[in-house]
């Protein structure tokens, strides 16, 4: 019988990354240096998760969706993806800006044969002082500009750079240029693909290799959305024991909840899974059969289709993030 599941976090140590997904989210990712993401829930090749608590235990997500199908993400989620688990869930920490880049949507991929596209939101977990971030272009950019931008080294007059506070949610299609700058936590929500095309790095040299990251200008140019938009923050109304929309696309649907008293959850009318991602505090998921999971902020529950219903527990105030596939 299917339960809520939790996986093994796996770790990557990144240029950029630092010291916050064990001091501010408790995971120990010795013997790396510089933890920059843990992949919560993946079915990316060669990085899949692995149950890790319950029945079973061990079992990869892969294994899952082989044996169980629409009974563990929705008959209409396996309809359209088959035995490939749609959505990528991290916790990243940015000790450092990442690279300029971007990524391709579904169609450029396909026709490249690097598989799917990837849009993807973050949700602001903790910010230093003065953190900040890029999303989109400030103003409307042709593709010569841009190029020309990157050719003398002026990419970054034209990008539109926010100030990201806790809390703060980001909606970023592909094709949007994007950075996440120094000094973030937050939890990203994205399609299932490891597709990046870094447009600039900010010069900066491995340590190990001594050499600078590669680049991929020349594939950036056509993946890339050159409008401007008026808001690349996505607006929500932030409530207390409500769910609140934050992010409606063609590839997942993300809600809000912040809640500091016991609330009961009902997925019958959902034909999918739901991944609850704890951001702050800490919270009891109780399901049917006696089925129970702790969570606390840097942690995942993946619910399957089959577990219709939920209660959430706070241990006193709590936010999640409710994700799930339309």
């Amino acid at each position: 019988m299917l339960y809520p599941l939790t996986f093994e976090p796996i770790f990557k140590d990144k240029i950029w990354g630092g010291q916050k997904i064990n001091t501010v989210l408790g995971k120990d990712f010795s013997p790396l240096p510089n933890c920059g993401e843990t992949w919560e829930v993946s079915d990316v090749e060669g990085n899949v998760s692995v149950v890790e608590e319950g029945s079973l235990k061990g079992k990869s997500l892969r294994d899952l969706l082989a044996q169980y199908k629409g009974a563990l993400v929705g008959e209409h989620v396996y309809e359209q993806y088959g035995d490939r688990f749609p959505l990528l869930i991290k916790f990243i920490d940015a000790n450092d800006d990442l690279s300029i880049q971007v990524h391709p949507n579904d169609e450029l991929a396909k026709e490249r044969g690097v598989g799917y596209g990837k849009t993807e939101m973050w949700y602001i977990m903790q910010a230093d002082e003065d953190a900040k971030l890029n999303a989109g272009f400030n103003r409307e950019v042709t593709k010569e500009e841009y190029v020309k931008a990157v050719a003398d080294n002026t990419i970054q007059d034209i990008l539109n750079i926010e100030p990201a506070s806790p809390g703060d949610v980001f909606f970023l299609p592909a094709g949007r240029v994007h950075y996440i700058g120094k000094g973030l936590l937050l939890a990203e929500i994205q399609q299932t693909s490891d597709t990046t095309y870094r447009i600039y790095d900010f010069d900066r040299v491995d340590a190990t290799t001594g050499q600078k990251r590669e680049l991929h200008t020349d594939l950036a140019v056509d993946a890339i959305d050159y409008h401007h938009y008026d808001d690349y923050k996505t607006q929500y109304e932030r409530k207390i024991n409500e769910g609140v929309n934050a992010v409606k696309s063609d590839y997942f649907v993300t809600n809000v909840l912040t809640f500091n008293q016991e609330v009961e959850h009902d997925y019958t009318h959902l034909d999918s899974f739901v991944v609850l991602i704890c951001v702050s505090g800490g919270l009891t998921v109780n399901a049917p059969g006696g089925y129970s999971v702790s969570l606390k902020m840097g942690e995942c529950a993946l619910i399957p289709a089959s577990v219709t219903n939920v209660t959430l527990v706070p241990d006193g105030d709590m936010t999640v993030l409710e994700t799930y596939v339309p």
